[in-house]
């Protein structure tokens, strides 16, 4: 096997960054926003208030997620910490909001 042939083209590699940036980001920026709600809710502060500062933070977070998803180096990496970031994320925000209830 050629490898030319196994190398994905620059316009995939592209395609790739902007997938990941689009929609690992939100899965990370989600995981995020489920995880500072139940964090900030159990530290006392009223629901919907900890709901809004959270979807607030949360486009700051988007942001970051996607202008790291172009700028890092490997694209592995990017999608690796965004998937697994943000399901870590959602995960703990479930186990703490159970915690919660």
């Amino acid at each position: 096997m050629d490898t030319l042939t196994s190398y994905p083209g620059p316009r995939m590699l592209i395609a790739l960054r902007i997938c990941a940036a689009i929609f690992a980001g939100y899965g990370f920026t989600w995981g995020f926003i489920a995880g500072a709600t139940a964090g900030l809710f159990a530290l006392g502060m009223a629901f919907h208030d900890a709901e809004h500062l959270s979807a607030i933070l949360g486009l700051v977070v988007y942001l970051c997620a996607f202008l790291w998803s172009f700028s890092a180096r490997s694209l592995g990496r990017v999608w690796a910490v965004l998937l697994g970031g943000g399901a870590a994320m959602a995960i703990a925000a479930s186990l703490l909001q159970r915690h919660l209830i």
